[in-house]
């Protein structure tokens, strides 16, 4: 049995290139049905909570799949760590939160995590995917094949891009 990777796509499907990551998320899953020598999870969601902490027990490996508006084209892949933020405190977690609460609630370390950033353009409510993000979407996607199909963590941290 392989490592066990757990996959968040969040964002909102309604607010155009915001769709990236469950996009991401949806192509991986009808990818995984062809995969059962693969142990991955899925979670998907509009934006992280509190709860997601618990999809980190008992796994190897996490990453977040997210749209960003600041990222440099087409992507970033970078490691994410534990830290109680900003955002610890409102309705919608960072990653790093995320983590954080993983680590207060097990009282262990959480598994090591990379958030897939892939560039957007447009996120206004009614819009479709731009054509740019759609290029990037594709990009990102064979990058997430070669993750999972790797699921190392020095595989992972070799394919890192940085911030």
């Amino acid at each position: 049995m392989g490592p066990r990777i757990v996959l968040f796509g969040f964002g909102n499907p309604s607010r155009g290139d915001d769709a990236l990551g469950p996009l991401l998320l949806e192509r991986a899953e009808a990818w995984l049905t062809a995969r059962p020598d693969l142990t991955v999870e899925t979670v998907a969601d509009f934006q992280l909570q509190i709860e997601h902490a618990l999809d980190l027990q008992d796994k190897d490996l996490a990453l977040f799949l997210d749209a960003d508006a600041g990222c440099r084209p087409p992507f970033v892949l970078r490691r994410v760590l534990p830290a109680q933020d900003a955002s610890f405190s409102t309705h919608e977690l960072s990653p790093e939160a995320v983590l954080q609460v993983g680590r207060e609630v097990s009282g262990r370390e959480p598994p090591p995590a990379y958030i897939l950033s892939v560039r957007g353009e447009r996120f206004e409510l009614g819009e479709s995917l731009s054509a740019a993000a759609a290029r990037h979407l594709d990009e990102a996607w064979a990058l997430l094949q070669q993750l999972l199909l790797d699921g190392r963590l020095e595989g992972w941290e070799a394919k890192s891009t940085g911030s």
